[in-house]
């Protein structure tokens, strides 16, 4: 993927947002990961948005399979992340518990990320 994300780049929900600084697929899985890991850290306190969506499919032929044949199946799902692109916002807390929970969700990611905060 190349150049940077024009849209989603700017923090519309929360306080603080969690931005990717390089390009990747992020599957659902680790998206999943990462909203996981910031509810379990922020306790009952705020609220996460999750902006990027896994919309495109991933196929995968079986092993040991001749070509041709078709397309394989869908396996896994991906969300196309480019630089600059919030990944996660977070609201209604403190700034020590979102730089906390927002770590976390950050090491959860394949890719370089930065905390955020607006205004």
């Amino acid at each position: 993927m190349k150049g940077i994300s024009y849209r989603g780049n700017h923090i519309c929900f929360g306080k603080y947002a969690l931005q990717a600084l390089e390009p990747a697929w992020i599957t659902s899985r680790q998206i999943e990961a990462g909203r996981r890991a910031m509810t379990r850290n922020a306790r009952r306190g705020g609220k996460i948005w999750v902006r990027i969506f896994p919309d495109k499919p991933v196929t995968v032929r079986p092993a040991e399979t001749r070509m041709g044949s078709g397309k394989g199946s869908p396996e896994y799902w991906v969300a196309v992340v480019k630089p600059g692109r919030i990944l996660y916002e977070m609201g209604g807390v403190t700034e020590n518990i979102a730089r906390r929970a927002i770590s976390i969700a950050a090491s959860k990611m394949p890719i370089r990320t930065q905390f955020i905060i607006s205004g």
